[in-house]
């Protein structure tokens, strides 16, 4: 590992089938750091976090966590890892208190640590008038906050959120990304996958992924420069018939982010009325 990453990231591939979800992906992402891996649904990003957290060998290349391999130390870099998946997997008909108890037990915390970690987790979210309150009775927002501090109870160096702020209002994404700053003057280093183009601009460093292959990489002064032509946002739902009438538009290509559409042309072409 080169002295300044905590995450190294060499040739990364793995396939299902003769689907290649991730192909020799390379990068390396410093302690401290937020890293976006943006791309539209498919691009690979579910794929490349649990490779990432050792929930999935590849099929070839490695993934270093502090110095560890993902694939062949995995309980000790699960150790090093808070992983928030893309669906809420907590327990809904448990509270607040008892899913981060659960979590914590799960750990090896003691009744001791956990009481006194549990109080600053809570506040941090901004989750503590909600302790009583059964998780499915909870909000999107308030469910994506609940399992970051789930993830966070152990404390890990590396925090791994996939899509956390899909299908959340904005409100709940910009409170959200704020408990991610704070995170990081803690000293955290966090990877987030999203489809939200808005969220380059909140991270330091970001790549773009598509087909499960690197597009671009750079801060968020970088990336754009790094591009020729024109995007759009489409201003309707990206059902399966409107995916297919625009990929019937020759000179159009059209890509689903979230819960939106964005329509890419040539740098000279314009879209009429």
């Amino acid at each position: 590992m080169t002295g300044s990453s905590i995450i190294e990231v060499k040739d990364l591939t793995r396939r299902f089938g003769a689907l290649t979800a991730v192909h020799r992906l390379n990068l390396e992402v410093a302690p401290g750091e937020i890293f976006g891996l943006v791309g539209p649904d498919g691009a690979g990003k579910t794929t490349t976090l649990r490779l990432m957290c050792g929930l999935m060998a590849p099929d070839q290349g490695q993934v270093l966590i502090a110095g560890q391999d993902a694939a062949r130390e995995t309980d000790a870099v699960r150790d090093h890892i808070g992983y928030m998946a893309q669906r809420f997997g907590l327990y809904s008909d448990l509270t607040v208190d008892e899913n981060m108890y659960f979590y914590a037990d799960l750990f090896g915390i003691t009744k001791r640590d956990r009481d006194e970690l549990l109080p600053g987790l809570l506040q941090m979210t901004r989750m503590a008038p909600f302790r009583k309150r059964q998780a499915g009775r909870l909000s999107g927002g308030m469910k994506q906050k609940l399992a970051l501090s789930c993830a966070l109870v152990h404390d890990p160096k590396v925090l791994m959120l996939d899509e956390p702020t899909t299908g959340v209002d904005p409100l709940s994404r910009r409170q959200f990304w704020d408990i991610l700053k704070e995170l990081r003057k803690s000293g955290s280093t966090i990877i987030v996958s999203t489809p939200y183009m808005d969220e380059v601009a909140l991270s330091d460093r970001a790549i773009f992924i598509y087909g499960g292959k690197k597009l671009a990489e750079g801060t968020p002064a970088e990336l754009p420069r790094l591009f020729t032509g024109k995007a759009y946002a489409a201003a309707t739902a990206p059902t399966f018939e409107t995916m297919e009438k625009l990929r019937g538009i020759r000179g159009l290509q059209s890509r689903r982010f979230g819960s939106s559409i964005h329509i890419y042309t040539g740098a000279s072409d314009t879209l009429g009325n």
